[in-house]
């Protein structure tokens, strides 16, 4: 089949009628220009560059892959060509700073140009996926000299990045990690000789730029053990005077997917490292690396499932099979699979995902450029609410789906869909490892419940859900989602807090709750995200219709299984 298209129509229309992202921007002196005129353009841009150098490149990048051999990596045929082409064009640099060599443009605009990337070759998109959360990092903890040396070169996107946490042993458990880092002596730069072996290090090794920056958590020989002795380095693939440094690629995974991504195993053989940060606070300054990589997996997740309805809408359009109930066909013929209702039920059920999706992303994407620019501090504290509550569960939510829906979608095609020719089944096995990476969505849902709801007695979760309340006005086509957000706050009240506050209540009772709860947590943002939407005048009825009725009527009832299954939890406990 065609290779994936971008539609910004639909993504604009959620950006500027759904969430009025320009008066949003507008109001944030560093984004005071950012109208309606020139986000419209950036996008379909984008839309342009991703549909005609990047799509094209996806299914060569999934049969051919990223090739070992030797310590080196080839990337599939076209590959670094597009990514020459891609970073030479501005496009890595959208949301940095204009003194870094980045454009400065808002955040958002960088979130939804990785979501269609992703959606048309998640493999490629895998490279510069780092990028933005290394620029951060190395802005914010790295010293002067490091920033005067990496720091343009990341932000452009001329030289790419890795982050290098996982070692055989220490998955998430990320305080087992066992690479040692010891002062060189005599080292006019104050560098670290870097030794150990780092898993699962995506774009450890490859041919698109010609350098990459690791960023590696280690210990130093006197730190105490678990993740409060981590620290975290830089080591360049070249230093500047052209030697490579003592950094081996020891192969790369065969993976269920994601074959033009190369999942390297690295050695790193006494590598000469400069610290970045305070020692012992690696995690705190990987920290931000990992947050907007959760942000962007959430992306993925959206991107992937387009990608895959996409397919499945396109096939139901065109193939004809048997009469649907109610057909006004002629005798002998039949309709088109579109008109089946188990078919309407999967493709207007993941569009509903995919819609929703958009409005929390984009949401979010636009709380960070608040975190980041406006002046008003209570301004900030709400966006730093909204983004410490919503991205762990756009990440995990829209990562499930990416996955189940994809599936769902595949099955639209019947028995075409699992043979490779139509494509369906490669996003069903790209989807899959979205919902491991950069925390498990079970790790995710830990994170919510045990680190972001309970410390405070869940006050931040209530104030972001009245919040929601108050977004939607009181017209009685929003009291259905006025509602469900209510019965989330009202359960976590009356019900969830003071189980969990009692002393007689076992420690692993919110462990128990915790997924439940994300996916609750999940399905009220979406009930609010289509409030939003039908708030909006789309002018375009049909094209919203079906997908709003897929999410009441075939999504939002799980609602109520997860809320069944957390007062049995409760009660059992």
């Amino acid at each position: 089949m065609n290779a994936f298209q971008p539609r910004t129509d639909d993504m604009q229309f959620i950006l500027h009628q759904v969430l009025q992202a320009p008066v949003q921007l507008q109001a944030l002196p560093a984004h005071a220009e950012a109208d309606e005129a020139l986000m419209q353009q950036v996008l379909e841009e984008a839309g342009k560059f991703v549909g005609e150098v990047v799509a094209p490149l996806n299914r060569k990048g999934d049969e051919i892959g990223a090739q070992w051999k030797d310590g080196a990596v080839t990337m599939p045929p076209g590959f670094r060509e597009a990514y020459q082409a891609f970073w030479q064009a501005g496009w890595p640099s959208l949301a940095c700073a204009t003194e870094d060599g980045g454009q400065g443009l808002p955040t958002v605009l960088e979130a939804m140009l990785y979501e269609m990337l992703s959606a048309a070759n998640h493999g490629w998109t895998m490279a510069p996926g780092l990028l933005h959360g290394a620029y951060e990092c190395i802005k914010h903890h790295g010293s002067d000299p490091l920033k005067a040396r990496y720091l343009e070169k990341v932000a452009t996107g001329e030289w790419l990045a890795t982050m290098c946490l996982t070692e055989p042993h220490a998955g998430s458990d990320l305080g087992l990690v066992r690479t040692r880092a010891v002062a060189l002596p005599n080292d006019d730069e104050g560098r670290y000789a870097l030794s150990g072996t780092k898993i699962f290090i995506s774009g450890g090794e490859h041919d698109l730029t010609d350098n990459i920056v690791h960023l590696v958590l280690a210990r130093l020989p006197d730190a105490p053990p678990g993740p409060k002795g981590l620290s975290l380095f830089l080591v360049p693939k070249f230093f500047q005077d052209g030697a490579r440094s003592p950094v081996v690629c020891e192969g790369i995974e065969e993976k269920m997917g994601l074959h033009g991504s190369p999942t390297c195993v690295m050695r790193f053989d006494e590598a000469p490292a400069w610290i970045v940060g305070e020692p012992g606070k690696g995690l705190n300054a990987m920290f931000v690396m990992m947050n907007a990589a959760r942000l962007h997996v959430g992306l993925q997740g959206i991107g992937l499932l387009e990608a895959a309805w996409q397919k499945a809408d396109a096939y139901a359009k065109e193939r004809r099979q048997m009469r649907a109930p109610g057909s006004s066909a002629k005798a002998g013929e039949a309709d088109t699979i579109e008109a089946h209702p188990a078919m309407r039920r999967i493709l207007d059920a993941q569009r509903a995902w995919i819609d929703a999706g958009r409005v929390v992303a984009y949401r979010t994407a636009l709380e960070l450029d608040t975190l980041k620019h406006h002046p008003d501090a209570e301004q900030r504290e709400s966006a730093s609410r909204w983004c410490s509550l919503v991205t762990p569960v756009l990440k995990s939510a829209w990562t499930d789906q990416a996955f189940t829906g994809a599936s769902a979608c595949l099955q639209v095609f019947g028995g075409h869909g699992y043979v490779r020719e139509w494509g369906i089944e490669q996003h069903v096995r790209d989807a899959r490892v979205a919902m491991i990476y950069e925390g498990t969505n079970e790790i995710q849902a830990i994170d919510l419940l045990l680190r972001k709801v309970l410390p405070d007695g869940a006050q931040a979760l209530l104030h972001l859900l009245a919040d929601l309340i108050d977004d939607l006005n009181d017209e009685p086509r929003n009291q259905r989602a006025r509602y469900a957000i209510d019965q989330l706050a009202t359960f976590t009240r009356k019900q969830m807090l003071p189980r969990l506050q009692s002393t007689s209540a076992p420690a692993d009772t919110p462990h128990w709750l915790a997924d439940d709860f994300l996916r609750a947590l999940a399905l009220v943002l979406m009930a609010w995200a289509w409030a939003r939407i039908d708030m909006a005048d789309s002018g375009d009825t049909a094209r919203w219709s079906g997908a709003h009725t897929g999410f009441w009527r075939w999504v939002w009832p799980e609602f109520d299984m997860r809320m069944a299954t957390m007062t049995a939890t409760l009660g059992k406990t």
